[in-house]
């Protein structure tokens, strides 16, 4: 079930390529390593996560994919093309760890901001936003504010108001990681029907293995800092999927087993640094 980087017949196009990532911090006159000569690819259509402890560099890797923060080392292309630090990748969305909703706009206004930017006429920004909603559920709280919702809620708003836009290859950083856990297997649900029918190219960062194992067709395990790549494991469950049934197969069971081997040592090794 495991197998290296090297392994993976490309045979779909190779929508994010990282190699040779490096990032070092400077911390108090210390220099801090937190990722190191990371390589891999995402394919056009995947949903990878990178598994990891915490600290292992894999909102670090993300980040940077991102434009958001500068590499030390290394490459990373999008597309074919180097990314630019600071600079906007075209067809890229990103979701952050928490809801990033303005408090003084509404549900239908924040997942529209993106659209009134780019100057969509507003017949053509209020369908689209619409249909948003209807899609994740919120119909009935287009003009609610987000201090009116739950926890839920306004995560699947905030993640509405990057797809509302259509980027083709999706950055994920822990979205659902400040939920509870009945909430968060209901915003798997959502994510999978999503991602099931408009089959965006998606990296998803998570420390949650069963979360990893819910949404991916691929995982790639980091180590404890300086993050690398310690193992990367196929998910072979069928698509769609049910996130509470596949939980109560003998299939899931024996591969979070399996997984979870490995990343217990980089827990232990986490903690010992």
């Amino acid at each position: 079930m495991a197998n290296g980087s090297a392994q993976f017949a490309m045979t779909r196009l190779s929508r994010v390529d990282v190699e040779g990532l490096g990032k070092s911090f400077q911390l108090g006159g210390r220099r801090i390593e937190a990722v190191k000569d990371v390589s891999f690819q995402v394919r056009d259509g995947e949903f990878v996560s990178l598994l990891g402890p915490s600290g292992s560099g894999k909102s670090t890797v993300l980040n940077i994919i991102a434009t958001l923060l500068p590499m030390s080392t290394g490459r990373v292309e999008v597309d074919g093309q180097p990314i630019i630090s600071g600079k906007t990748t075209p067809n890229v969305g990103y979701v952050f760890q928490r809801d990033t909703l303005f408090p003084w706009r509404t549900v239908a206004k924040n997942i529209g901001y993106a659209l009134e930017l780019s100057g969509m006429p507003t017949a053509e920004r209020r369908e689209r936003v619409a249909a948003a909603i209807e899609r994740v559920g919120l119909r009935g709280f287009e003009d609610a504010y987000p201090a009116l919702l739950s926890g839920g809620m306004r995560q699947r708003a905030s993640l509405m108001r990057t797809l509302v836009k259509e980027p083709q290859i999706l950055l994920m950083d822990e979205p659902f990681g400040a939920l509870d856990t009945h909430t968060k297997l209901d915003m798997h649900d959502v994510l999978l029907k999503i991602w099931e029918r408009e089959k965006q190219t998606v990296l998803f960062v998570t420390h949650d293995l069963g979360e990893a194992l819910t949404l991916s067709d691929r995982i790639i395990l980091f180590s404890a800092r300086p993050g690398q790549i310690k193992e990367t494991f196929e998910v072979p469950f069928a698509r769609p999927r049910d996130g509470v049934a596949l939980r109560e197969t003998a299939e899931y069971a024996e591969l979070f087993s399996h997984i979870w081997h490995s990343l217990g040592e980089e827990f232990i090794k986490g903690r010992a640094t």
